[in-house]
């Protein structure tokens, strides 16, 4: 009855009518995942058949978590109104604070960071679930209160509702992540609250503020964390760290990226990835596109990535409403972040922290967020007003 509700009372869907899914963003999904299930198959082949006796075991795993991904989103690309996704903004919020609370008190550990929840069959990372919950309630706050966050009065609200408020709910999914020692996750979490903010309205002179704030808990967690010293001090003197140590899956990278010249080594004859990048098929996957593939493969990922992003704003540009645009374009952002980071790791343009690459990246839920929120935007480009 509660679904029924929303579908037949949603003022925009009365107003607006609802359409058909946008065909040039979901074909570009569609090429991403058929890239990214290539691409599994070729990097984690070598690892699956020597840690797993399979060389198909990741391979299997992609497809398998992609298409319950798909089964599981499309009720919501055909059913779901954009009013819809202001309730699910505040449910999804609630259930991440659950999650990286939870995860700090019975998560695992693995390589210096506690970040991962094991919840029956499936290992989850409270983390990625985070970043579009903070997208959505963001929207949904700075949709609520845009006329206070925009106010030019002196006592209008805009500081209080500008960055007080919204800097609560960032605080708070900041301040667990950072508790799991986790900066390619804080980083991510910090600069896509900064621009929400930014695209909701607050003035400028306080998201410098918000950014100095963000830089200075990354700092912080790097002072305090043994761990991240390590990653940042392979980053600045990798020349004078050991390459049979700490910087050996960064220098395995660059020789990999290095070698595939223009048209790279060939689909599945790549060398590194024979016991040499360490996790191929996670976050150095694109190391091993760049060998195999070469320039011309690394081009194509990222025009992929960046037509998809690019569309996505054309998306929110025609969105039916403001909460539905800042959802789209928050979500657009975050998948251009998360790929341009993880190329800026591979490449050692910036210490090695754990970023993956989106729909290459092995680990089954990071996949499934990134195809739910593909079909946030796809079910929000069905209510399209259709203006320029």
């Amino acid at each position: 009855m509660i679904w029924h509700k929303w579908r037949q009372d949603d003022p925009v869907r009365a107003a607006v009518g609802r359409g058909r899914i946008d065909h040039y963003f979901l074909l570009l999904v569609f090429a991403l995942l058929v890239f990214g299930t290539v691409m599994s198959y070729s990097a984690s082949a070598v690892y699956g058949a020597t840690f797993y006796g399979d060389s198909f075991y990741f391979f299997k795993r992609y497809v398998a978590f992609a298409l319950l991904s798909i089964a599981v989103s499309a009720p919501f690309v055909f059913w779901a109104t954009p009013h819809f996704w202001r309730y699910f903004a505040v449910f999804l919020y609630a259930l991440s604070l659950m999650l990286l609370v939870l995860v700090l008190l019975i998560g695992t550990v693995g390589g210096g960071a506690q970040r991962w929840l094991v919840l029956g069959p499936l290992t989850i990372q409270p983390s990625e679930l985070a970043k579009p919950a903070l997208v959505l309630m963001l929207a949904l706050v700075m949709t609520k209160y845009e006329d206070k966050i925009t106010s030019k009065r002196p006592r209008g609200g805009s500081f209080s509702y500008g960055v007080l408020l919204p800097g609560a709910l960032l605080l708070a999914v900041g301040a667990l992540v950072a508790a799991e020692k986790h900066i390619s996750g804080l980083l991510i979490i910090g600069m896509l609250g900064v621009a929400m903010m930014f695209l909701g309205g607050t003035r400028l002179k306080y998201l410098g503020m918000m950014a100095a704030a963000v830089g200075a808990a990354g700092v912080f967690l790097v002072l305090v964390s043994s761990y991240a010293q390590v990653r940042v001090n392979t980053w600045l003197h990798i020349e004078e760290v050991d390459p049979l140590g700490a910087a050996w899956q960064t220098l395995q990278g660059l020789y990999a990226i290095g070698s595939g010249g223009l048209f790279g080594k060939g689909l599945g004859k790549g060398l590194q990835k024979h016991g040499y990048v360490s996790q191929p098929q996670n976050d150095f996957i694109f190391t091993v596109i760049c060998e195999e593939l070469g320039f011309v493969g690394a081009f194509l990922v990222v025009l992929l990535f960046a037509l998809v992003v690019v569309r996505g704003f054309q998306i929110a540009a025609r969105a039916p409403d403001r909460f539905s645009a800042l959802v789209v374009l928050g979500i657009s952002l975050k998948l251009a972040l998360q790929a341009a980071l993880n190329m800026a790791v591979v490449t050692n343009s910036m210490p090695n922290t754990g970023v993956s690459l989106p729909f290459f990246s092995s680990g089954g839920t990071f996949l499934a967020i990134q195809i739910f929120e593909m079909g946030i935007v796809l079910s929000v480009s069905r209510y399209s007003t259709g203006k320029k």
